[in-house]
């Protein structure tokens, strides 16, 4: 009886230990929203804007007296209403493990009140002041992420500590105001690009092998073509996100011309364009501003029925996987399925819908964008891309990091 006892206890407090570390969840996310409605709930929006008038661009604290103040009126109303919130649901519930999530948010109060003393103030982590030496987070807020709130949009990027609720919301990248390149834009894909991202409000420019075209949503076109990548160099600089977009298909072709013209356009053109778009990644602000797509298709493993495009797309997906080990900010990838286009008569997906998912999952900070009708890839692309990308960190290195 005594042991049946034990037991139960054991199982009671592993149940609400369980509880506990859920409630740690819960209290980030009722921070999240109410971060949100600072900036959008009139009687909050003042107390918040103390918390982003504190600091400068490099998260060197404005002044000691602003400092202080943002904490008082931001930082301890927010710590009080995730206590609350927390106090709440162990209340009304059986769950005291709840309390777990109280305690969490009254060691913000304890914080913001120390701070707002002059005392403490190394336990700000996020505002660390200093250059931005490493890329955002994917499913934790770091430096680099929360900058992008502060600098880059405010109504974006409201994640306090799991980067969730942003994907959620669709506020784990904003694309407003962004300058976007995008090669192959005369394609269908790159038109479509093209178009959805000045729907973001971002400012898309075409690059394109003639600058004779009319391409909607494009504010400026540059002729270029696959060979010049350095002649982009100057342009790459003003540049927050470029789209590698171009590339040939040369179906069933195997001549010595049609090898080489698929390696260079497809392949070795991209991962030269990828190296002079990274130079221009500076070591200050550069891995909050700038990004990197690649559009190398779900050929990496699935058979296009084109045995160079398939070769070639593979080649540039691996040249990826291994530069973007250490690279200076964030490369996705962009896994497509048959999409409609003069590549591919016969795809299935519009150009638009694909175009749509891509700009969708980039603002959910998705780095590996999947967009296809084949479930398959969906299950063999990330088995494929973590082992991959494993086998390459242990076995390969770079001499300069």
């Amino acid at each position: 009886m005594w042991d049946a006892a034990v037991n139960t206890l054991g199982a009671d407090w592993l149940f609400q230990g369980v509880w506990g570390l859920v409630s740690i969840f819960v209290v980030e996310m009722v921070r999240d929203a109410y971060h949100v409605a600072s900036h959008l709930w009139p009687p909050l929006i003042p107390l918040h804007n103390w918390h982003h008038k504190a600091y400068r661009k490099d998260f060197s604290v404005v002044s000691t007296e602003l400092y202080q103040k943002a904490q008082i009126y931001n930082d301890v109303p927010e710590a009080l209403v995730m206590m609350m919130a927390m106090a709440g649901i162990a209340v009304v519930t059986p769950l005291w493990g709840f309390w777990l999530g109280f305690v969490y948010g009254a060691s913000f109060l304890i914080a913001a009140l120390l701070r707002s003393q002059g005392l403490f103030h190394g336990s700000d982590l996020t505002h660390e002041p200093g250059p931005l030496k490493t890329r955002p987070g994917i499913w934790f807020v770091n430096r680099t992420y929360h900058w992008r709130h502060h600098f880059d949009e405010t109504t974006a990027y409201y994640a306090g500590y799991f980067t969730l609720s942003d994907k959620v919301m669709g506020t784990a990248l904003s694309l407003k105001g962004k300058t976007v390149a995008v090669t192959g834009a005369s394609g269908t894909l790159g038109r479509a690009l093209i178009k959805q991202l000045a729907a973001q409000g971002a400012k898309p420019i075409a690059l394109s092998r003639s600058a004779d075209v009319t391409i909607e949503g494009a504010v400026k076109i540059i002729p270029w073509q696959a060979g010049r990548e350095k002649d982009l160099g100057d342009v790459l600089k003003r540049v927050n996100i470029l789209v590698i977009n171009h590339g040939i298909n040369v179906h069933g072709e195997r001549t010595a011309d049609a090898i080489a013209k698929s390696l260079e356009v497809n392949a070795l053109s991209a991962w030269r364009l990828m190296e002079v778009f990274l130079e221009t990644v500076d070591n200050r602000l550069g891995p909050a501003t700038k990004e990197l797509w690649v559009n190398t298709s779900e050929a990496e493993v699935n058979p296009a029925f084109s045995p160079l495009y398939e070769t070639s797309k593979r080649l540039l997906g691996d040249l990826i996987t291994l530069r973007r080990q250490d690279a200076p900010c964030v490369v996705r990838k962009l896994i497509l399925g048959p999409f409609k286009s003069n590549l591919n008569p016969v795809g299935v997906m519009s150009a638009e819908w694909v175009a749509s998912a891509i700009v969708s999952l980039a603002k959910r900070d998705i780095r590996n964008i999947i967009v296809t009708i084949n479930p398959l890839t969906y299950l063999a692309f990330p088995i494929k891309e973590t082992a991959q990308s494993i086998y390459f960190k242990i076995f390969s290195r770079n001499p300069k990091k």
